[in-house]
């Protein structure tokens, strides 16, 4: 654990960590609502902006893959701070990139730092807040989401659309600055955290990596979060593109639409954590998972409406598919021993790394540009999100068990 620290010393502490979780989410999330510039820009198709979208998502898989090997050896604040310097220089490489393969490459580095910072971050507040409190600490950290579409996202659009000479690089550059930012409040306020160093590791690394890897309580988890993040990321790559070329909702409205669901979001994230700690983290995930598939369904069988249902479903769509996450991450961060919770929850980010790659690649194969412009079978895509989504209400049953049978070990 890390030395014990006041409310305010907490806030600043939450604060950086939910800061570098707004920017490396916003690095992955600009590429979305910016799909239909790149297709035009870089002459690229559907399938090839999923290869483009899921070079960052498998990178951080096998990165995080790599990371179980040493993640648990070193003090979280110094792996925490090296590993986000690294992200800043490839996100400022994305921004130079001179066509799409050098932007490929450099979304896959920017994709295996970022991943690894995704769990890292996520197991420090676990390894520092006690679970009685953490369904609230994981929403102050992954408010990170919303404010990535409240402010983020629409003023990379922005910068985008109005800073000509730079175009789709200037939200890379403007990432890229914001993180140096990020990185020195980091510095300053996240302290060392060492309990987990007490543990002597003996034996084989490798040994050990596959026994967590392999316990029947960690695939569990590994399946059920994989299946969260494949219910919302085979849609949400593909929102934008729709919403201009099927609903017939003009491009400069999409910031508009960002901007409504991710306020809306940051207002519910820290709530939905407080009901998660009140009435049970398993009740309000099950309540979340079934509802989101309303706004889901709706999402990918939209006709021209007007702009105020689009806004009424969207923002609907963003509250309850991130919403999930709070209560399913709390339970998953806590099926661990405390002792190889890094390694788990780098194998947990590979996973969802992975699974929201394998949902953009495989929903970009589905999804077609038909002669008339409009995008096709998305509607098949939110039928297979659908599944993936009921599956989830299925499983965490499972995970709730499997989490008290670790809270009763490790007493």
């Amino acid at each position: 654990m890390s030395s014990v620290r006041t409310p305010q010393q907490e806030r600043f502490f939450l604060l950086a960590l939910a800061g570098i979780q707004f920017t490396h989410i916003l690095d992955f999330m600009i590429m979305m609502p910016l799909g239909p510039e790149f297709i035009r820009v870089l002459n690229i198709n559907t399938h090839q902006f999923g290869l483009l979208l899921s070079s960052y998502t498998f990178a951080a898989a096998a990165a995080g893959v790599f990371a179980t090997y040493y993640i648990d050896r070193f003090e979280r604040r110094q792996l925490l701070l090296s590993l986000y310097a690294c992200f800043i220089i490839a996100t400022l490489a994305c921004g130079f990139a001179p066509n799409y393969h050098t932007l490929f490459i450099a979304r896959a580095f920017a994709g295996a730092f970022g991943g690894i910072l995704g769990s890292l971050v996520q197991t420090i507040v676990a390894d520092s807040i006690p679970f009685e409190r953490r369904g609230k600490a994981l929403g102050t950290v992954m408010a990170a989401f919303s404010v990535s579409t409240v402010a983020g996202v629409p003023l990379s659009l922005f910068l985008a659309n109005h800073i000509t000479f730079l175009g789709w690089r200037a939200p890379f550059i403007f990432i890229a600055l914001v993180s140096v930012l990020i990185l020195y409040l980091a510095y300053r306020n996240i302290p060392k955290i060492l309990g987990h160093l007490d543990h002597v590791h003996e034996g084989s690394r490798f040994k050990q990596i596959y026994d967590v890897a392999i316990a029947h309580q960690h695939l569990r988890a590994f399946v059920f979060m994989g299946l969260v993040m494949m219910t919302g990321f085979a849609v949400i790559p593909y929102i934008a593109l729709y919403l201009t070329s099927n609903v017939g909702i003009d491009n400069s409205y999409i910031s508009l639409i960002y901007l409504c669901g991710g306020i809306a979001t940051l207002m519910s994230s820290r709530y939905i954590g407080h009901m998660a700690d009140k009435y049970g983290k398993v009740k309000v995930f099950k309540v979340l998972a079934i509802i989101s598939l309303v706004p889901l369904l709706v999402t990918t069988n939209l006709g021209p409406v007007p702009l105020w249902v689009v806004l009424i479903n969207s923002t609907s769509f963003f509250i309850l598919i991130s919403g999930r996450m709070i209560p399913a991450m709390a339970m998953v961060s806590q099926v661990v021993e405390a002792r190889i919770r890094g390694t788990f929850m780098s194998l947990i980010g590979s996973v969802q790394m992975l699974a929201s790659g394998i949902a953009s690649v495989v929903a970009g194969a589905i999804v077609t540009i038909g002669a008339d412009g409009k995008m096709q079978h998305y509607n098949l895509v939110g039928y297979g999100a659908v599944i993936c989504g009921l599956l989830t209400f299925w499983l965490v049953g499972y995970i709730h068990a499997d989490q008290k049978t670790n809270q009763i070990t490790s007493t």
